[in-house]
């Protein structure tokens, strides 16, 4: 082994650690190995930034920014209105909402997909009675297996049709990799709809969408009284005076006929001043000690329990109510409510928090959010549609609120379509193809140009762009030929198919613990020396690597898709393998044939 391959496997093994030991993110670590590959000199000086221009890279961008173009316009989001049509039964339930994600992600980005079908299961099994963790964690393998249907379904295929390039071939077409990605698919959306109810935990159904969240018994109105200290100062003087012994939130200040929602925290009180407060009672109680503002509105002897249940609706009428679940890129991760002042920035209302299906109890100034949060957000509805964007939340279930543009679906399907058929015809490369899209999807009006550069995953760019140099490092230091090497004694010994399914596994295996564009790249060089030292064609080597990088269903880190259920569904770490283990045998067992059938050895 010379010091060049040293040094790389130093390089990865220190990757692999960082990957999985997963306090620094995934982009952050890619970063640290391209600077590694550069100051040891294993790469030269002018590619250490080439990734940037790659066309995988471009080709990925470009995919991102067009499935936002299409959630924009409303493609999917017809699509999914259909789902609702298909009954109480679970088994239809199930398999519209897989079958749908599935088809989805084959030409979007698997975790918008997902996100997007999300509230629609979500608000099926609270319609039906049945519990979320039932569907959430099936459509989420369901999207993962879509992605490799298409060449633009998932980052890794993009990835391994590039490197086909370098045998003196074509790179693999939009649709090459269908015939192998239909047949996994199939096999295991069936199994899913069949089996993943069984496999799946079962968290207590909820028949009422606001069970998670009880706000209503907190509701209160305080009046400010001729004597108070805080006559003439502001709403932000009032909070701050109880801020470390209580947790409340103002939700709405009513002055005589005015009415002043989610008001500003700058706002100067005035005598008789009347505060729709949300509070429990320990709260309550040390908020009116410290600034004498008295009680109003309690429920009387003569008041009914509905009565007054309707007059506390009544309070907060024209405030809209929303769910939404914290992405990976959100700006709340990591942070808490004071120190990004959400209430005085965007002039939206926290009101709960839930974490693994319950809601948090400690003050909501204090919690520190983690990506997967489930946050009760009330505002304004047409503020909240631009305010969860803004703040990378998902919505989850639907309170009556819309998000997204005027459906402009024929104009944003006709471009898609058009894309399709460039590639398919090889009238241009894929990376220009996308890019065109793009530019017709602006021009259209179906991408202003800020959500543009917000639909890109950065990460995942970042990622892709340093990890690419770093495989290039592998293969021009000899390292990929020499675990090629370690391969082939172990083929000598064995059918060529094991060679295969060794590959499959492998890669699957290490998708499962880092970013599955990061495992095709490592593992596609290494498929390419095999290949070469087996003399048979890379084709359906590059395949394997291909399915088993696309195909992580044993852990909760193992992708997104698997992250963004984990907290709504309530599902444990260990819960995952329970179906994700039988799955992956299954993807295997279909796909291992399928490949040698379409790419032979």
């Amino acid at each position: 082994m010379t010091t060049d391959q040293i040094i790389i496997f130093a390089v990865l093994a220190a990757t692999l650690g960082l990957f999985i030991w997963d306090k620094l993110r995934y982009d952050v670590v890619a970063i640290l190995a391209l600077l590694a590959v550069a100051l040891t000199g294993l790469i030269p000086a002018d590619d250490v930034f080439s990734g940037l221009g790659h066309p995988a890279v471009v080709t990925v961008a470009a995919v991102l920014i067009l499935g936002q173009a299409l959630v924009n316009a409303g493609v999917v989001d017809v699509i999914a209105r259909q789902l609702t049509r298909v009954g109480s039964h679970p088994t239809m339930q199930m398999a519209a909402l897989t079958v749908t994600v599935a088809v989805c992600s084959g030409f979007m980005n698997n975790v918008g997909a997902l996100a997007l079908l999300m509230p629609v299961a979500i608000w099926m099994s609270r319609q039906s009675g049945h519990s979320p963790s039932m569907f959430l964690m099936p459509l989420a393998f369901g999207s993962l297996l879509g992605g490799c249907l298409t060449l633009i379904g998932t980052p890794p295929n993009i990835i391994i049709a590039s490197y086909r390039a370098q045998t003196d071939s074509h790179a693999f077409g939009m649709f090459d990799f269908l015939p192998v990605g239909a047949a996994v698919m199939i096999v295991g959306v069936i199994f899913l709809v069949l089996f993943g109810r069984l496999l799946t935990p079962k968290r207590e159904a909820s028949n009422s969408e606001d069970e998670l969240f009880e706000i209503s018994s907190y509701l209160s109105e305080l009046t400010l009284p001729e004597q108070s200290d805080y006559k003439g100062r502001s709403l932000m003087d009032l909070v701050a005076a109880v801020e470390d012994e209580a947790d409340i939130t103002v939700l709405a200040l009513l002055r005589g006929e005015e009415r002043f929602n989610t008001p500003s925290m700058y706002k100067v009180l005035q005598q008789d001043d009347v505060l729709l407060v949300e509070a429990d009672s320990d709260s309550l109680k040390a908020l009116t000690d410290v600034t004498g503002l008295k009680l109003i509105g309690d429920k009387t002897d003569e008041q009914t329990e509905e009565e007054a249940d309707e007059d506390d609706s009544n309070k907060t009428k024209d405030l809209d109510l929303a769910e939404a679940i914290l992405a990976h890129d959100s700006i709340l991760v990591g942070n808490t409510l004071s120190s990004l002042s959400i209430r005085q920035r965007y002039g939206v209302n926290i009101l709960a928090v839930a974490r693994r299906g319950h809601q948090l109890k400690q003050r909501l100034h204090q919690i520190r959010f983690v990506a997967g949060d489930i946050l009760l957000m009330q505002g304004n509805e047409d503020v909240l549609k631009s305010v969860m964007g803004e703040l990378g939340c998902l919505p989850l279930a639907s309170r009556g609120l819309r998000l997204g543009q005027p459906r402009k679906v024929a104009i944003a399907s006709l471009i898609f379509v058009a894309v399709i058929l460039l590639i398919m015809f090889d009238a241009v490369s894929t990376a220009t193809a996308m890019v065109t899209g793009v530019v017709a999807m602006f021009f259209a009006g179906l991408l202003p140009i800020a959500k543009l550069y917000k639909s890109l995953d950065l990460p995942v760019i970042v990622l892709l762009a340093a990890m690419l140099p770093v495989g290039q490092a592998l293969e021009t230091t000899g390292g990929s030929e020499l675990i090629a090497s370690l391969l082939l004694d172990m083929a000598e010994s064995t059918p060529p198919a094991m060679t295969l399914v060794i590959l499959m596994v492998a890669t699957m295996l290490l998708s499962n613990i880092i970013n599955n564009a990061a495992a095709a790249i490592l593992a596609a060089p290494i498929a390419l020396s095999v290949a070469s030292g087996m003399n048979v064609s890379a084709d359906p080597l590059l395949m394997a690597v291909a399915i088993g990088a696309s195909c992580a269903f044993l852990t909760p880190i193992a992708h997104q898709s698997n992250t963004l259920v984990m907290e709504p569904g309530g599902y444990n770490f260990t819960d995952y393998w329970k179906l994700g283990l039988p799955l992956s045998i299954l993807v295997i067992l279909t796909a291992l044939p399928v490949i040698l059938w379409v790419w032979p050895l």
